[in-house]
């Protein structure tokens, strides 16, 4: 094992702080660990959809630069960040136990969705709440929100907008909670494949690593993550592509609700998709994922992905 262990992280202060989490966890492990802060192209592009300018994928390029050359030994990543297909050679080795994957309203003078005004001006940059947020609200004026959790709330506290949506495991994370006026409902508002999960990146070649890194592996969440991010693969899944995909256990039935919007009409109808399943492995999970992805083909989806 590398001494000290090194974990690639952006700079944020989530970032940081679910990268500090995994420091923790694995000095418990018995690994002098040490982190490596870093600022990636997600992080300086603040000016454009993510859509726009290649995805989510910006968030962990570099990171992953630093464990190719070696700088870095694993990278932790909010996995609802993470590509659907990694580059060759990297591996999600590991996938915590999950936070609240609700998304959280927040604002300073209404309580929730349906006390906002008309023409209200909601403050956020991902195409899977424009389109469930537009599907509830069609009469609501969205606008882009990028930067980090902190640039958001004060981009709110200045009046820039009436409301702003927000994961709410961040905020939790964080311990911002207060900030959170209210939680949509998952059945509501349909969470992005993987939200409020930690996923652990590093060198598919990185056995001994890898082998310490299973012990932190929540199973159940893992194969919940399995499941969710089968969706979006089948799909061919992006950040342009207006996805939601959420699963959770019912017993050993793990239950699928997933929604898909247009990528360039957003107040089209949204189609929707529920499957349960027995699920024991990470086969079982993305055969749901697939047949998931196939009902929503089947409602339609077809003539909604070229627009992503």
């Amino acid at each position: 094992m590398p001494s000290p262990t090194i974990i690639a992280t952006r700079e944020s202060r989530l970032a940081l702080w679910q990268a500090e989490h995994v420091r923790e966890l694995l000095r418990r492990c018995g690994l002098q660990v040490e982190l490596l802060g870093m600022t990636t192209r997600g992080d300086q592009i603040l000016d454009r959809a993510l859509s726009k300018v290649g995805g989510k994928g910006l968030f962990v390029k570099e990171l992953e630069t630093a464990l190719e050359d070696g700088r870095a030994h694993l990278a932790v990543h909010s996995l609802k960040d993470v590509p659907m297909d990694l580059p060759a050679g990297f591996v999600v080795a590991a996938v915590l136990e999950r936070e609240d994957p609700r998304d959280a309203f927040v604002s300073n003078r209404h309580a929730g969705l349906d006390d906002l005004p008309k023409g209200a001006v909601v403050g956020t940059s991902s195409l899977r709440r424009v389109v469930q947020l537009l599907a509830r609200r069609p009469d609501l004026r969205i606008e882009p929100l990028r930067g980090n959790l902190d640039t958001r709330l004060r981009k709110l506290d200045e009046g820039g907008f009436d409301a702003i949506v927000l994961a709410a495991a961040g905020l939790k994370r964080l311990g911002l909670a207060a900030r959170i006026r209210c939680c949509f409902d998952v059945e509501t508002m349909i969470p992005a494949a993987g939200q409020g999960a930690l996923g652990i990146e590093v060198r598919e070649d990185a056995q001994g690593l890898r082998q310490i890194l299973s012990g932190l592996l929540h199973r159940p969440t893992w194969l919940v993550a399995h499941a969710e991010r089968a969706v979006s693969r089948a799909l061919g899944g992006s950040c342009s592509m207006p996805l939601a995909a959420h699963a959770v256990w019912q017993g050993k039935q793990l239950c699928m609700t997933a929604a898909l919007g247009h990528g360039v009409d957003p107040l089209q109808p949204l189609l929707r998709a529920r499957r349960s399943d027995a699920v024991i492995d990470e086969a079982g999970a993305t055969a749901l994922g697939v047949a998931v992805a196939a009902d929503l083909r089947a409602a339609g989806a077809g003539s909604y992905l070229p627009a992503a």
